[in-house]
């Protein structure tokens, strides 16, 4: 029986190995993360994304339609708009805390033994 009990759990440990590489692959694009950055404080159309976030309108649809699918952004109709707003607040939170650590990292490039950074490139 406890063989049984090993087996279940490594299931469960490759599940949450699977899903986790899967979220870190949504959010493995500069472009999302500024889509991330963009929807913290609030809702926003695609125009008004399109406006802040230097890409093409089909690009940008692109990475807010996977967003979506993955349950990391929410969207509404209004008309003729469509607006985004952040789903997972989890996500949000797990994008900030990385990269508020790399942009430390950045500003203070001595400051941070190598044994305590993220970031794999010394800037």
């Amino acid at each position: 029986m406890q063989q049984l009990t090993d087996t279940e759990a490594d299931v469960d440990k490759n599940r949450v190995f699977e899903l986790a590489a899967e979220l870190f692959g949504i959010l493995s694009t500069p472009t999302r993360l500024r889509i991330l950055n963009a929807l913290c404080d609030k809702e926003k159309s695609v125009s008004e994304l399109l406006a802040e976030i230097q890409t093409t309108q089909p690009n940008l649809s692109q990475h807010l339609n996977l967003l979506y699918r993955a349950g990391v952004l929410a969207k509404r109709k209004e008309g003729t708009q469509v607006y985004y707003r952040v789903q997972s607040e989890q996500a949000v939170a797990l994008c900030r805390t990385v990269c508020t650590q790399i942009a430390i990292e950045l500003d203070e490039p001595g400051g941070v033994p190598n044994s305590d950074r993220l970031s794999p490139r010394r800037p």
